[in-house]
């Protein structure tokens, strides 16, 4: 009985989840995409801590300001 309630209930959030992204403009997805994919390889650049110059600062501001305000709470970098 739980396993079944457990599994209603992770599918009832990715489906949730997928009408919200469907509910998005394709701009926001797009940046979001971006953000993600320059975080990724900072990260991957610096393994125990990430460092940021002045390239990677100026990307994630003029990125992170065209999300959703919802959104960029959520980010890495601010």
């Amino acid at each position: 009985m739980v396993v079944s309630a457990r599994l209603i209930y992770l599918l009832f959030c990715r489906i949730a989840s997928w009408l919200v992204l469907l509910g998005r403009s394709s701009a926001a997805k797009d940046v979001e995409l971006l953000v993600l994919r320059h975080e990724v390889a900072v990260l991957r650049r610096v393994n125990p801590k990430p460092r940021l110059d002045w390239a990677d600062r100026a990307l994630f501001a003029a990125l992170i300001r065209l999300l959703p305000k919802h959104l960029r709470a959520h980010r890495l970098f601010t």
